[in-house]
């Protein structure tokens, strides 16, 4: 699996095409979420991206979904303004290759309590063949009611997540790694200064003072990187109940570049179909632990195309969480 270009997608009008161009990025920052599922749409397996953004003047809904050889798509966009009360609840069809595909959304009561995506009260139907074929939210429900279509045949896979999110020492998500898993709480922390200078380059920073980076999940530790300076790439593996979680990161342009810059984080996880069978039906909390720092690359060149290419294939289910953390001043 491939990612998509780094950049902020920019929250759109009518009429305007969703770009991933970093020209986009406003210096208020905005918040994007973006949904990878796969699954089968007019007699094909395609990909259905759901993106959410949203900025100080807009919240935006994108659903698209991919079109012949994944050269094109079609695209349903909703804009979530104040004055625009009557587009919170509505549908639209388009044709993928001589099958009519619908959307279906209600976000009239959407609970979105501070966050870009909803929480509850809410649902986004996708429809093909008298099927709907990927449903999001918690109003199931009212949402077979409205499409009047019975449930897919083939459960939608998640293949991809990634979160745009701003941000100056301190960057939090919460996430599934399977959607038969519970939520987990992911932060991150820069700390001791971990800001461009011109010291930096030098392999010192400011007042003597080493950048260090921790990551936690759940509140527990488990990495923490010394040196930063000289170990901006990485990645390491976590244990995660059952599950192995592959981590990288690249921070260099938050050492490196001035101005809003960004760091790249994928978690990766690793499960066997035994493990996956457990993580269902097991209730107890997870325990955690790291093992020991294995570098990605000794590359000291800027950007993270390196890690943007990273495959989802191997030994694990099709899922990675890419996660594009803008620091701000």
């Amino acid at each position: 699996m491939l990612d998509h270009p780094i950049g902020i997608p920019a929250c759109f009008t009518s009429g305007e095409k969703v770009t991933d161009n970093p020209a986009t990025v406003t210096r208020s920052g905005q918040s994007v979420f973006v949904s990878v599922y796969r699954t089968k749409i007019a007699d094909q397996c395609r990909l259905i991206t759901i993106r959410w953004c949203k900025n100080l003047l807009l919240h935006g809904l994108s659903v698209s979904v991919e079109g012949p050889e994944g050269e094109s798509h079609y695209t349903c966009k909703v804009e979530l303004k104040p004055l625009y009360f009557w587009r919170k609840q509505g549908s639209k069809r388009f044709v993928v290759e001589g099958k009519a595909v619908d959307i279906f959304w209600d976000l009239k009561a959407a609970r979105f309590n501070g966050e870009t995506e909803p929480n509850s009260e809410y649902y986004v139907a996708v429809v093909c063949d008298e099927e709907v074929v990927l449903l999001l939210g918690d109003l199931k429900k009212d949402a077979y009611r409205k499409t009047g279509c019975r449930p897919g045949l083939i459960d939608p896979i998640l293949v991809s997540r990634k979160e745009h999110i701003f941000g100056k020492k301190k960057f939090a998500t919460r996430i599934k790694f399977h959607e038969k898993g519970r939520f987990h709480e992911i932060s991150i922390e820069c700390k001791n200064r971990c800001n461009y200078s011109g010291n930096v380059s030098n392999g010192n920073s400011i007042n003597g003072d080493e950048p260090e980076m921790d990551i936690r999940i759940d509140g527990d530790l488990v990495i923490h990187v010394k040196h930063l300076q000289w170990k901006f790439r990485g990645n390491e593996s976590i244990n995660l109940h059952k599950l192995r979680v592959e981590v990288y990161w690249d921070v260099h342009d938050w050492l490196f570049s001035p101005g809003l810059r960004h760091a790249l984080f994928i978690f990766k996880p690793i499960m066997s179909c035994t493990s996956l069978s457990s993580l269902s039906t097991s209730s107890s909390s997870p325990p955690l632990s790291s093992s020991t720092l294995t570098p990605l690359s000794s590359q000291t060149g800027p950007g993270s195309g390196s890690l943007e290419r990273l495959d989802a294939g191997g030994g694990s289910f099709d899922f990675c969480l890419f996660l594009y953390a803008w620091k701000a001043e």
